[in-house]
């Protein structure tokens, strides 16, 4: 097959081009594909040659993306739009089954989607941790859910984005859904670090039944997108099935993700979000990327620069938790991997 290359735009002084081979005839699915990191991933898979599914909780933002997507270059792959609410796990069902019935072997999945740093504790619509429920149980699920078509294409691949928070992760068995205690900033970190014991577990299990799945895993570095202020929005207001905690830990919550947000916005110290989506685009389509492998920016700390092979934080290498939150996660979802 042919190659051709597609060079990302330089965004700023520490804007970096990498190679993206041809995706024609490769299907990819894109979650959290209407901005930020995912718009970007999904962009360039499409200026590639890719047929790319944004897959999208707000289905009027997803074809505004699309839109642009087609309008700013003269070729592209098809792109369409399917709505998914990965906080449900009706409506995961509900896309999967779209996609079971059409057929068509996915290529290649992006597990993106996600909220951080929610000031209160809300929950999901099946009464998960917002945070938890919608990183990483809704992409357990979806992935599960697709595994079939995964399974009958020629080389396909899932990769999940993590953070740098996952650094700081730690996972509680007893208190996978923070009903215990709840503090925003350590629930999005563990969420991080379930999407790595993921990543490297399904790899596993892919060698082990030889479902020729590669997995990895990438992280934006310090990127400049909404999801910072996304998450502080949701704790504005309750909405149905999600309830929220005490004011104080609102108002706390809230300085915090303002901080953070304060930083995303400095030019110097962080990159913009086409270039956080360059550590997603290497593990979704370079040559050397590897089962189970770990990709983020390459320069000091992983906080920006040309993506690389990223340090895996040590609790992401615990097999036996691995082994445990994936047993854990099938309970919960209800969806299961062939043994």
């Amino acid at each position: 097959m042919a190659r051709r290359t597609t060079p990302q735009q330089s965004a700023g002084p520490r804007g970096r081009n990498i190679a993206i081979p041809d995706q024609s005839g490769r299907l990819a699915v894109v979650t959290g594909a209407n901005s930020g990191i995912g718009y970007h991933t999904a962009r360039l898979l499409a200026l590639a040659g890719a047929e790319v599914v944004l897959a999208v909780r707000n289905g009027a933002q997803g074809e505004a993306a699309a839109d642009r997507i087609r309008a700013n270059a003269p070729t592209t792959g098809p792109v369409s739009v399917a709505t998914v609410d990965l906080a449900n796990l009706e409506s995961v069902a509900s896309f999967a089954d779209v996609l079971l019935e059409r057929g068509r072997p996915v290529d290649l999945l992006v597990n993106n989607a996600g909220v951080m740093a929610v000031p209160t504790r809300h929950t999901t619509k099946d009464g998960f941790e917002l945070q938890f429920g919608t990183n990483h149980l809704g992409h357990f699920a979806l992935t599960g859910r697709l595994l079939p078509l995964l399974r009958a294409a020629t080389t396909p691949r899932v990769v999940t984005v993590s953070s740098l928070a996952a650094r700081l992760g730690r996972i509680d068995l007893g208190n996978l859904n923070a009903e215990h205690s709840y503090r925003p900033w350590p629930a999005y970190n563990a969420s991080k670090l379930a999407n790595l014991l993921f990543a490297q577990e399904l790899q596993r299990l892919s060698d082990r039944q030889r479902w020729g799945i590669l997995s990895a895993a990438a992280h934006p570095g310090l990127s400049r997108t909404n999801l910072v202020n996304s998450g502080p929005r949701l704790g504005r207001q309750a909405s149905p099935g999600r309830r929220s905690s005490s004011g104080r830990q609102w108002s706390l919550g809230r300085q915090s993700n303002r901080a953070a947000g304060l930083l995303l916005r400095l030019p110097v110290g962080s990159q913009s979000a086409e270039q956080g989506a360059l550590p997603s685009l290497l593990a979704a389509t370079g040559a050397r990327v590897v089962g189970g492998g770990y990709y983020g920016p390459g320069g000091p700390f992983e906080i920006v620069g040309a993506p690389s092979t990223a340090r895996l934080p040590r609790a992401a290498t615990d097999l036996a938790m691995a082994a445990r939150l994936w047993t854990a996660s099938e309970q919960l979802t209800g969806v299961g991997f062939p043994a």
